[in-house]
């Protein structure tokens, strides 16, 4: 009798995750509130999902009897579904609502890290009262402006970009101190922001590919911020423009926020992804996350070797030592996502076509935030599709994708200029 996994989330994340998990040999059942048309092609059961009560689908996913269960999305790990189902006999491969707190607060995060001595810590305030607010943002330093909670990505505002003057800046921070009561003003900082995602057992941590994702809606590097337009990652599993060792100290801070999480008595276990600035001469923590990065979580998937499901079951059982055979290949990699026109703004979701004939090997289409079939569905809001490439070199993956979107049809955005040779060569010379 095979592995029964309940995957939960409908995006291109899980997408990539699915597809590893059924090349294990294990059967997936899907819980998801859209219709995933590659998701759906592939599990043996589809549970619909109720996102605003996603408890209501727990009898469901219960009634499967699932060996492990991972839950993918930021937003039902802020709720008690991985809790409820832990409760319920179940293995999870998630992290509880307690220690998802790790990205759910970033007072907590920060707290954490100063409590415990963790370098890294971005210069911030963390306000409750707006008493002291303008002052400080009259002080000539510039500051990011962050909501503690969720936001997809897209709630940080920075003084001198978004916020154009101080009025600006002090409208927005009293904006988020009325709906959330508190605020985060954080020095701004410049430099290489890099992605290092690991799986993690409470205790050990086996770190992937770095990845670096393309934040904003048009190219270079223009127009407002999103989830993430595409991402790259490099055939040395580092990146190109980051100093010798900087990654190693990336992992470290990410291993000490772990030990410190148990050592408090709030021990996680999932998939911790760090989000870091190299600056000049320094380098910075500026979010943990607690789940796979969207889109990095695809790049480093799909260089992904070994069983994925032992993995999981590592994670759930605390014990990642007892999992061998876990690699990545060595290719670079360039994930460029097709999103409704207008998406970061106004998006106007349509219809896409896809010719799926003769797919080359080095190429793969991740289904994210769509409803229908394979080669024709109805886009959302969000992001729709990853066309991702794998190559020798980043430019050469970039090539790839540009050379296979004569395959989809309709009317859609995407950022060509991602991974282009173009782009690194920009990225080379910035921050010197």
């Amino acid at each position: 009798m095979s592995i029964k996994v309940l995957l939960v989330g409908g995006g291109g994340r899980e997408d990539a995750l699915g597809r590893l998990i059924v090349q294990s040999g294990s059967e997936l059942i899907t819980a998801m509130s859209n219709t995933n048309p590659s998701l759906s092609s592939i599990s043996s059961k589809v549970i619909k999902l109720d996102e605003n009560d996603p408890i209501r689908s727990v009898p469901n996913m219960l009634s499967e009897k699932p060996d492990v269960a991972y839950i993918g999305p930021d937003g039902l790990l802020n709720t008690d579904l991985a809790d409820k189902l832990f409760s319920n006999g179940i293995k999870i491969a998630s992290p509880g609502k307690k220690a998802f707190q790790i990205e759910s607060s970033k007072g907590y995060m920060r707290n954490l890290m100063k409590r415990n001595s963790i370098p890294g810590i971005i210069p911030y305030y963390l306000m409750d009262d707006d008493y002291n607010i303008e002052k400080i943002l009259n002080t000539g330093i510039k500051y990011a402006i962050k909501p503690l909670g969720l936001t997809g990505g897209k709630g940080v505002k920075v003084m001198n970009d978004q916020l154009p003057d101080i009025k600006s800046a002090l409208s927005y921070a009293r904006s988020i101190l009325r709906k959330d009561k508190q605020v985060l003003l954080e020095e701004k900082i410049e430099g290489h922001e890099f992605s290092v995602q690991a799986f993690c057992d409470g205790k050990r941590l086996i770190a992937m590919p770095v990845a670096q994702d393309y934040k904003r809606a048009f190219e270079g590097d223009l127009g407002p911020n999103t989830g993430g337009m595409g991402s790259i990652s490099d055939a040395n599993h580092s990146l190109p423009f980051l100093r010798e060792g900087i990654v190693n100290q990336a992992i470290k801070i990410m291993k000490k926020i772990n030990d410190s999480m148990e050592k408090e008595g709030n021990k996680f276990r999932g998939i911790l992804y760090g989000q870091f600035m190299q600056t000049s001469n320094n380098l910075y923590m500026i979010e943990m996350n607690a789940r796979f990065a969207d889109p990095e979580g695809m790049n480093v998937l799909s260089l992904f070797r070994g069983n994925i499901v032992d993995v999981l079951f590592g994670i759930a059982n605390e014990d990642l030592s007892t999992v061998s055979g876990v690699s990545f290949q060595q290719k670079s990699t360039v994930l460029k996502y097709i999103v409704p026109k207008g998406y970061g703004e106004k998006p106007l979701p349509g219809q896409l076509k896809i010719d799926m004939k003769d797919i080359p090997e080095e190429l793969t289409l991740y289904y994210s935030s769509v409803n229908g079939e394979m080669d024709n569905f109805t886009m959302t809001s969000s992001r729709a599709l990853a066309v991702l490439a794998r190559s020798a070199t980043i430019e050469r993956a970039s090539a790839t994708v540009e050379e296979n979107l004569w395959r989809i049809k309709g009317d859609y955005h995407i950022r060509h200029d991602i991974g282009t040779s173009e782009s690194m060569e920009k990225k080379m010379n910035m921050y010197l």
